[in-house]
């Protein structure tokens, strides 16, 4: 079982959102037959194992074996992975392109660079599972909370200094074989706990240009 499968074409994309699906797939992260799921979900047999067949002919679930009982061979199955993304490319006419509107104080700018990164790393992860390789890659994931907005832009502007340093010192175009990487830098609010929702901040007064950023500090939004 994988860690985390990517779900690139739309009909599977489709068969993964249906409510009983989900609910089967999140059952099936230990092995279990239709009728052990019935029981577990408070749902009939034939129903399951119609949903069973629709998740394994996109790859969603897989036998994981065959036991004998008396007359009858009860099917185990098993989901193909503890956890799925659906890419942006089940989207791929109307997905979000970075390089349509590049702006680094926009939050749907910064949207569309996170969709890219998923797409993107979703397909590399779907060739290296079939090639049976891992994929080269680096991430940092860290939340720091400012005292003032001035902070917070002072901080952006050191980071996107510092990232275009770094990328200055060791890009090369000529470099044979070389290989590009993308590297993706943002900053954005954290979200509120739905059950105590908090307006964001409003320091400043919105800029007709950026009207997608509720703060439109520098600090606020920041993606290279």
């Amino acid at each position: 079982m994988l860690d985390v499968a990517v779900i690139e074409d739309p009909a599977a994309a489709e068969a993964s959102l249906d409510p009983i699906r989900r609910r089967i797939l999140a059952a099936l992260a230990e092995p279990g037959s239709a009728a052990a799921l019935a029981a577990r979900l408070g749902l009939a047999r034939q129903k399951v194992n119609y949903h069973l067949k629709e998740l394994e002919r996109h790859g969603l679930v897989e036998l994981a074996e065959e036991r004998r009982k008396g007359n009858v061979t009860e099917r185990v199955y098993r989901a193909t992975a503890a956890s799925y993304v659906i890419s942006p490319a089940v989207l791929a006419a109307v997905s979000p392109d970075p390089a349509r509107a590049p702006d680094q104080l926009s939050a749907r700018w910064l949207l569309a660079l996170g969709s890219r990164l998923v797409q993107e790393v979703g397909t590399l992860l779907t060739g290296a599972a079939r090639a049976q390789r891992r994929v080269a890659s680096f991430g940092i994931d860290a939340e720091v909370r400012f005292a003032s907005a001035a902070d917070r832009t002072a901080f952006a502007d050191g980071l996107a200094e510092a990232v275009a340093t770094l990328v200055a010192r060791y890009h090369d175009d000529s470099a044979p074989g070389g290989r590009s990487h993308r590297v993706v830098v943002g900053l954005h609010q954290i979200p509120a706990a739905p059950a105590t929702p908090v307006a964001p901040e409003t320091d400043s007064a919105p800029d007709s240009a950026h009207d997608d950023a509720p703060d439109t500090g520098p600090g606020q939004e920041n993606a290279r």
